[in-house]
């Protein structure tokens, strides 16, 4: 008998591969299946209809469930917030896209006044489940108003749930946790990681873990980079190459800027007595300062070295061109690393 004659066909041996699955296309299954279970869950925003969005991330929900549950509006983003504060209040669940990042400050009023403050206002009688959707962040080479890091304004801004996905299981499980809670949750949306993909299969996601809880990306010994979001990957590559150096660097995805976790960053932080914040916001007043002062209060007899920043510059977003020099990369964590070697042996040698 022939060797041909004995083989099995391939597809009767193993399953075809699935398709690495965009994080794009994660976050619009999270709000299809959130549409489909619950009648209440409304998407709308600039181009979210007809156009899916200019990132195509609501591509095909008007198609599905009509152009009333999911609504182009006008190009006035205090009105299409100021409209979701009264949908909310009558019981639906409007999930709001707004473009860009930078186009979101018209509704910073909306948002300030009136979404952070409703629930609290009522003593909890009237909650606020609105679910505020902000593609933020650079790396796609974005004019001005297309790549704010604007993420300070919302964490500074009590009432709010502030929450960032860096993978395609969390975009999908993150926001159908945002779309299902009763308080409002500002959903940070990394630009440059929409197209990233991973082997998920939209048909069994994975569960994952509630608002307020970080994940430790890599586990490590040396130190702790504590990031979020678009700078995920670059802190991972960044503690690929530091294996070269000796380093053994651990990686904290915190996933959730309010609530934030401080269970899981302080128990790295305590295993590792360094650690380095990393974001593409701004440095001064930044989300970097929060963190290493909780960290410097929770671990201060841990620490062999200050916790120190790797963060954007403090100035408006630059041009294009520019932006390579801009945000964080793995040069300039590295570089943070070996000042934390640094910084530790002047302390020994200071004798404190």
């Amino acid at each position: 008998m022939s060797t041909a004659a004995t083989r099995r066909p391939a597809d009767a041996t193993r399953a075809p591969a699935r398709k690495p699955t965009p994080l794009a296309q994660a976050l619009n299954r999270a709000m299809r299946d959130a549409m489909a279970e619950d009648p209440a869950v409304h998407v709308l925003g600039e181009d979210v209809g007809t156009l899916g969005g200019v990132f195509r991330v609501t591509d095909g929900l008007a198609e599905e469930f009509g152009d009333e549950r999911c609504t182009d509006t006008p190009l006035a983003e205090a009105g299409i917030l100021g409209a979701a504060v009264g949908m909310a209040m009558y019981g639906l669940r409007p999930v709001v896209e707004m473009q860009f990042d930078a186009f979101a400050y018209p509704a910073f009023e909306q948002l300030v006044s009136h979404v952070a403050r409703m629930r609290n206002r009522t003593r909890g009688a009237l909650p606020m489940p609105i679910t505020i959707r902000v593609p933020y962040g650079g790396g796609i080479g974005g004019v001005e108003h297309h790549s704010d890091s604007s993420e300070a304004y919302y964490i500074a801004t009590p009432g709010l749930h502030v929450l960032t996905p860096a993978t395609v299981a969390d975009a999908y499980g993150l926001l159908r946790e945002a779309i299902a809670s009763d308080d409002p949750v500002v959903f940070l949306e990394p630009k440059r990681l929409y197209w990233s993909k991973d082997d998920w299969d939209p048909r069994a996601p994975a569960a994952v873990e509630p608002i307020g809880r970080a994940a430790v990306r890599r586990t490590g010994t040396s130190a702790t980079l504590l990031t979020y979001g678009p700078s995920v990957p670059v802190c991972l590559e960044a503690a690929e190459a530091a294996t070269a150096e000796g380093w053994d660097l651990e990686v904290v995805d915190l996933r959730s800027l309010v609530p934030f976790d401080d269970e899981t960053v302080t128990a790295s932080v305590r295993r590792t007595g360094r650690a380095v914040v990393v974001h593409e916001s701004g440095g001064f007043g930044g989300p970097g300062g929060e963190i290493a002062a909780r960290v410097t209060e929770r671990c201060f007899h841990h620490l062999e070295a200050p916790v120190l920043r790797v963060a954007g510059f403090d100035i408006p977003y630059p041009p294009p061109m520019l932006e390579r020099h801009h945000l964080p990369g793995v040069d300039r964590i590295l570089d943070a690393v070996d000042r934390l070697q640094w910084e530790s042996r002047w302390t020994e040698g200071d004798g404190r």
